[in-house]
């Protein structure tokens, strides 16, 4: 810090000559001054009394830095700014790791029967003793359903000369679609087809429905004549 003193001098000033002696004109102000009929006057003593106004400036030196004092409480947080422009689209990631394959359920079965059928009773079921195709050991030789979902089924037979043929397809205990002959001359081949939507431990089998008449179906030892076929066409799920 800087301080100012003022320190106040007389700059010029003048004793009055002795008493009765006229002044003369000053010229200069390192003239002397002159009394009528007098000698000028000689040597220091004789010189006017000056004094000087000095205005001084006196000058410290700057000090140390005080310590930093404690930081003041926080000010209330401001709005939110305005949303800046989008960056720059970023780069291509890496392909991530291949997943888990996709599971496919099948279900599919095709079996067959060697031996003819007479009906005995008003409602026989029709047993299969042949395995063309068995996936997953769902068919067991007159149930099905294992896997839910929409299947399609067929069913064939051959009929027997001058006997009716009469069957159902069974889904559960519901008669769904039939096959059928008339007693005839000629022995022939029939089928039938559908599609039916299932639940798990549906059941899917085939029964001779006997009438008045006699009801059977033809075959023998060396070849088969009957076969019931059926596959998942698409799960639930």
């Amino acid at each position: 810090m800087f301080g100012h003193f003022l320190l106040l001098f007389p700059l010029v000033a003048s004793v009055p000559p002795p008493s009765g002696a006229p002044l003369r004109q000053c010229h200069r102000c390192c003239d002397h001054l002159e009394s009528a009929g007098d000698a000028p006057p000689t040597g220091l003593n004789q010189m006017p009394e000056v004094r000087t106004y000095i205005n001084m400036t006196i000058l410290k030196d700057k000090g140390d830095r005080g310590d930093r004092g404690t930081p003041g409480k926080a000010g209330l947080t401001g709005p939110p700014g305005s949303r800046g422009p989008a960056g720059p689209k970023g780069s291509k990631g890496q392909a991530g790791a291949p997943g888990d394959a996709c599971k496919t359920q099948y279900s599919a079965f095709s079996v067959g029967r060697r031996k003819a059928l007479h009906s005995v009773d008003y409602y026989q079921a029709l047993v299969f003793d042949t395995v063309f195709v068995n996936l997953d050991e769902h068919f067991n030789m007159f149930k099905y359903c294992y896997v839910p979902g929409i299947y399609f089924f067929n069913l064939n037979i051959h009929t027997w000369n001058f006997k009716e043929t009469y069957l159902h397809l069974m889904h559960n205990e519901q008669a769904k679609v039939i096959v059928y002959a008339q007693p005839s001359d000629r022995s022939i081949m029939q089928s039938q087809s559908v599609m039916l939507p299932l639940e798990q431990n549906d059941e899917v089998w085939v029964r001779l429905y006997k009438r008045e008449r006699e009801n059977a179906i033809y075959s023998d030892d060396m070849d088969i004549y009957i076969t019931f076929n059926g596959y998942l066409v698409k799960p639930t799920q």
